[in-house]
């Protein structure tokens, strides 16, 4: 198949939506496939594209086999809503022209896209019609909903039913439609998709990359950490994850001299988090680590700590919990128990309320003291990872999906339709 794909978000972004699309990508040049895909410059999760990317305009390479033209766009250091739309609108404005030029010359048989970026979401559309090419959109996160749960939007008002108008435009007018939970793939449903022309593609974890170590991790000596445990947190910090609670159960916990919190990300949140935190010893940040050293980082974890904003849970699933998992070490989420988020993590280690400080740092202390369930939730973590979570179990029903909607349903069978 001729694959061309259009996404906001790629290597050498390292966190995200980038490693999901890049992997992506590249699995499927590795199948036998030809890949084309015109993305942005990297700029995720600082929000500053990295000197060596500025300027110049367009530029085209070819990485990993996948045929690649980064385009330019506004980057915002302070990315409030408005400033968001620019972003995006100008990644589409400057993608357009590029696609035009691809679809005619490269004769795709799937255009492929990903949201976000939703508002770019329609020149991916007009590709594949001038190519008369099939269409897929897949959504990991829903921008329009995270954006009104994080305050960057109001969710009343001509704004709000513009975006929502146009978010419902948008997945109406694609071939195929995916998105990485049950919870998701049912919000999809809702705005009037078909349901035979949903699919879940989950993401995944590296599952050979990232495994349980039989000895300490390294950056127990290079950070000086002598607390037996570790609570750790890693990723974005921005709005929709609700990092402040982490600091506040640090708080909650300061006379615990056996358990350190470590913050590791970057993100416009994070000066204000730090600040937060000044006044407090058992609490570290650092900036993301280098993507090799992934493992290492994860096994620094007795406790993963995935915070995430109530009225955000259903919105995104946050992909750093497929990492989580297959570090085999417990987890806990804030999230409501009927969201996608707790039915993901139920079993695998603990749900609190979100915004329940309370309830977050009982719950990591009734870990810290207890081997026995840290052990039982690790190990189904592990188990879990390996079952639902496998880097090429999904990439090959993800496939065999992509192969059924070019060369049509009585090809392939459809293999990772989740019921709903």
């Amino acid at each position: 198949m001729r694959i061309l794909f259009l996404g906001l978000n790629y290597a050498p972004e390292e966190i995200g939506i980038a490693a999901y699309s890049t992997g992506m990508c590249e699995d499927l040049v590795k199948r036998g496939h030809e890949v084309q895909a015109i993305v942005g410059k990297p700029y995720y999760p600082g929000w500053s594209v990295p000197e060596s990317f500025q300027g110049g305009g367009a530029r085209h390479s070819v990485e990993n086999g996948v045929d690649l033209t980064r385009v330019p766009h506004y980057v915002p250091d302070n990315p409030t809503g408005a400033r968001r739309i620019i972003h995006h609108a100008t990644f589409a404005l400057n993608a357009l022209l590029p696609m035009v030029r691809t679809s005619r010359a490269f004769k795709p048989d799937v255009v492929l896209t990903i949201a976000p970026s939703t508002i770019a979401a329609p020149v991916a559309r007009l590709a594949a019609k001038l190519a008369g090419a099939k269409s897929w959109l897949h959504i990991q996160d829903f921008e329009v909903g995270a954006a009104f749960a994080t305050g960057l939007v109001s969710p009343s008002g001509i704004t709000a039913r513009l975006a929502r108008a146009f978010e419902k435009w948008v997945v109406g007018g694609f071939d195929r439609i995916s998105s990485i939970s049950h919870e998701m793939c049912k919000s999809v449903a809702s705005l009037g998709v078909p349901e035979d022309h949903i699919v879940s593609f989950r993401n995944w974890a590296e599952i050979e990359q990232i495994a349980p170590l039989d000895r300490a991790s390294d950056y127990r000596e290079l950070w000086g950490i002598s607390a037996p445990h570790v609570a750790l947190y890693s990723g974005n910090i921005a709005n929709k994850q609700g990092i402040r609670i982490v600091v506040d159960a640090a708080r909650a916990l300061a006379d615990r001299d056996d358990i350190e919190f470590v913050v590791c990300g970057n993100g416009p949140n994070r000066a204000a988090l730090e600040k937060h935190a000044e006044d407090l010893t058992n609490i570290q940040f650092h900036d993301l680590q280098p993507k090799g050293q992934l493992c290492e980082l994860m096994n620094l974890a007795t406790i993963h700590l995935l915070p995430q904003r109530a009225d955000a849970a259903d919105l995104v699933l946050p992909s750093k919990l497929t990492n989580m998992l297959a570090s085999g070490r417990p987890v806990i989420a804030t999230a409501n128990n009927d969201t996608g988020l707790a039915q993901e993590v139920s079993g695998n280690g603990l749900v609190v309320q979100p915004e329940d400080t309370k309830a977050l740092a009982n719950a990591i202390a009734l870990l810290a003291d207890d081997e026995k369930l840290r052990t039982m939730y690790g190990s189904a973590a592990r188990i879990a990872a390996l079952a639902n979570w496998h880097k090429d179990k999904v990439l090959s029903r993800f496939e065999a999906n992509l192969q059924e909607l070019a060369v049509g349903p009585n090809t392939f069978v459809r293999l990772d339709k989740e019921k709903r």
